[in-house]
């Protein structure tokens, strides 16, 4: 990261600026604005996220808002109702109220005089999916939105459930907000009200498990705020990025495919992680493609910004299995449009475990496939004990390990050594002829990069809970021995295989702890001649293709100081008790103790997850969420201690959850829950 401490404006910031709602509630924002606003108004860009301005995004906040109002812009970031110094409770994720609130933010700053009356929003996770869902309401002043790591479809691709299977982040994303939903605001700030609006958060908070749990198939709840569910909403100009070790790999595309205004895509190697900070590297100058971009649809500018090619990624070549890496080796491609020209669609049969060469496939391929043909799998609930994070933060290390283990517990098929390279840009797809035992079924599907020693290094996967193979709004129990097609959608990825390596797909019917077991273990069958791996080749080194480095190095201007009082700690652990039969992944990530130096406020925050399960009992999977947030200055000592467990039989989930509060170490609130939720063919 370069640094930058010479910009073309001076600016100054506002700490604590008050914007009332039209309900009374009053949000609380940051302010980075250049000097000469006060006579000459400026365009005005809003982050709008729950994640506390002043102490716990502070940091990064001061890398790129500084950096994109010195380039003449009024950078707002805005905590959401019920968070950091913002009056109200926050209740859930992407409400009504939530994006109410966003349009009237956005009216207040297109009303202020420092504003020449154009906004934009920009952000990464929360904050992008805020952009998008609130430009698909299309606010008058919104020219153009800026997101990164986002969705548009919040029941197929987000941590709460995909392909219909039940992810694991459900839990520890719900233990996430349980503990920022909770935390109290900064006295210097509010004031004397700082207790009495942090018991309002405290009395009123609720797990938020509970409500994601309420609704396990594609609802009116899913379908709020997904904007797949008309494209067309959205108006204004969008640039839109992601990372192949992200969750989020797949929306970038969908955009670029569905919607009908000018648009650009940007999908790097990257974690969980903004473009300029990105990791896996290299990260890139995002920063300056974003005042290009503002510059352009918020000034008029002729920039040319809309120039060259619709998707720029990065195409990354094999390595070695590892749960991290400091860069990605790969180079930029280039796709003029999506779907792309360049990219075509190569299906290989399946046939006795290997993936067979492209033929011609008969129009009814399950049509008169022999007994001789299908192979059955059950899976141990070991297998995706290597399988990583859904959403890679590479912090605690937490992509995929080497696949060989995971692969004794699946059906494998492969293909022989490759004679010549072979890229894929897109997600593959699998379709498979099968029979299940159970009612209840999942099936994970995983595609590898295996190295001539027989290392196994996951490229990408999809998951299917059976019971919805034909539809996530109206799932039927399977029958026992009937034969289903079914196709699993994998995730997008940009892939270049060398010669001499094989290309492996692995089956399995359990993945957990990514995802939740389904009530039984199941036979699955898989009839083999009637079932295809479709893969999105593209020609690899086309001469046509986006020079070697078409971004400049990352830029922002330098960071807010800290002062670590306690060291951070990370961990990732697998155990097995060969006693017991019981296995346990332990996941910790612990910020330490943070003095934040500008304000003099200690800040602490530990997360703390376990996943375990006892032999192959599937009803045996439980999860746990722990947090603790600590915040300090002087006579000011509060800490928030967030609990959530859950656990299952065949037909419920069980959430056992607790919150307590504290003061100078003594606890001032403490509630607990005891809920049961039915499962709903999961």
């Amino acid at each position: 990261m370069r640094y930058v401490t010479q910009l073309p404006h001076e600016t100054k910031e506002e700490e604590h600026v008050v914007i009332p709602m039209s309900d009374g509630v009053r949000l609380s924002a940051r302010v980075w604005r250049p000097l000469s606003s006060d006579h000459e108004p400026v365009p005005a860009v809003l982050e709008y996220i729950p994640y506390r301005k002043r102490d716990l995004t502070a940091v990064r906040d001061s890398v790129h808002h500084p950096y994109i109002a010195g380039h003449g812009y009024a950078c707002v970031r805005v905590d959401l109702r019920g968070t950091g110094e913002s009056e109200g409770v926050l209740r859930d994720e992407y409400l009504e109220q939530e994006q109410r609130d966003a349009e009237e933010v956005l009216a207040w700053l297109a009303d202020q005089p420092w504003c020449d009356g154009s906004t934009g929003m920009m952000g990464i996770s929360w904050g992008a999916f805020a952009a998008l869902q609130v430009a698909a309401r299309q606010p008058p002043s919104l020219k153009a939105i800026v997101i990164a790591s986002f969705t548009d479809d919040r029941h197929a691709d987000d941590m709460h459930y995909m392909g219909g299977a039940m992810l694991s982040d459900n839990l520890a994303e719900a233990g996430t907000m349980f503990a920022y939903a909770t935390c109290p605001p900064d006295p210097a700030v509010v004031g004397d009200r700082w207790r009495e609006m942090w018991h309002e958060r405290l009395e009123h908070t609720r797990p938020w498990v509970l409500e994601w749990l309420r609704h396990q198939r594609r609802d009116d709840y899913w379908r709020h705020a997904s904007v797949a569910e008309d494209y067309q909403a959205v108006r204004c100009p969008v640039l839109a990025s992601s990372g192949w070790a992200d969750g989020y790999s797949n929306a970038v595309t969908r955009l670029l495919a569905h919607l009908d205004v000018p648009r650009k895509g940007l999908i790097g190697p990257w974690s969980h992680k903004f473009p300029h900070l990105g990791e896996p590297g290299p990260a890139i100058g995002y920063l300056q493609e974003v005042v290009r971009w503002w510059d352009h649809w918020l000034k008029g500018v002729d920039n040319g910004v809309m120039d060259g090619p619709m998707l720029r990624t990065w195409m990354q070549d094999s390595v070695p299995p590892s749960t991290s890496y400091e860069e990605r080796p790969g180079r930029w491609v280039a796709e003029p449009s999506w779907p792309s020209p360049n990219v075509h669609p190569v299906t290989h049969p399946l046939s006795r475990h290997r993936i067979e060469d492209p033929v011609e496939q008969s129009s009814d391929p399950g049509e008169g496939a022999a007994a001789g043909d299908v192979l059955t799998v059950r899976s141990p609930l070991s297998v995706g004990q290597f399988a990583g994070k859904w959403a890679s933060y590479n912090a605690p290390p937490d992509l995929p390990y080497d696949q060989r283990e995971e692969d004794g517990g699946s059906l494998v098929f492969e293909t022989d050594p490759l004679t010549e390279p072979l890229e894929i840009l897109g997600s593959p797809t699998v379709e498979l002829d099968l029979s299940v035992a159970e009612p209840v079924a999942m099936v994970a599907a995983r595609l590898s990069d295996v190295r001539p020693d027989g290392a196994a290094t996951r490229v990408t996967y999809g998951l299917l809970n059976l019971t919805r193979c034909e539809s996530t709004e109206q799932p039927e129990p399977l029958e026992p021995g009937r034969r289903y097609r079914a196709t699993v959608q994998l995730n997008g990825v940009a892939q270049s295989f060398p010669p001499g390596h094989r290309i492996r797909l692995s089956l399995s019917t359990s993945y957990w702890p990514l995802a939740w077991p389904p009530p039984r273990p199941a036979e699955l069958s898989v009839h083999e001649r009637s079932s295809t791996l479709t893969l999105p080749v593209r020609p690899a080194h086309r001469p046509d293709d986006t020079p070697a480095d078409p971004f400049g190095v990352p830029e922002g201007t330098p960071p807010l100081t800290t002062t670590t009082l306690t060291p951070p700690e990370e961990r990732w652990e697998v155990r097995r008790d060969l006693i017991s039969y019981d296995a346990e992944l332990d996941i910790v990530k612990d910020r330490g103790l943070i003095r934040c130096d500008d304000i003099g406020v200690d800040v602490g925050c530990r997360a703390h997850e376990r996943y375990a399960a006892t032999a192959d009992d599937f009803t045996s999977a439980r999860g746990e969420s722990t947090w603790t947030m600590r915040f300090g200055r002087d006579d000011w000592d509060v800490s928030v201690v967030t609990h959530t467990r859950l656990r299952c039989d065949e037909q419920s989930f069980f959430v056992d959850a607790t919150l307590d509060g504290y003061e100078a170490g003594r606890r001032v609130f403490s509630r607990t829950w005891n809920e049961t939720v039915p499962r709903d063919l999961l």
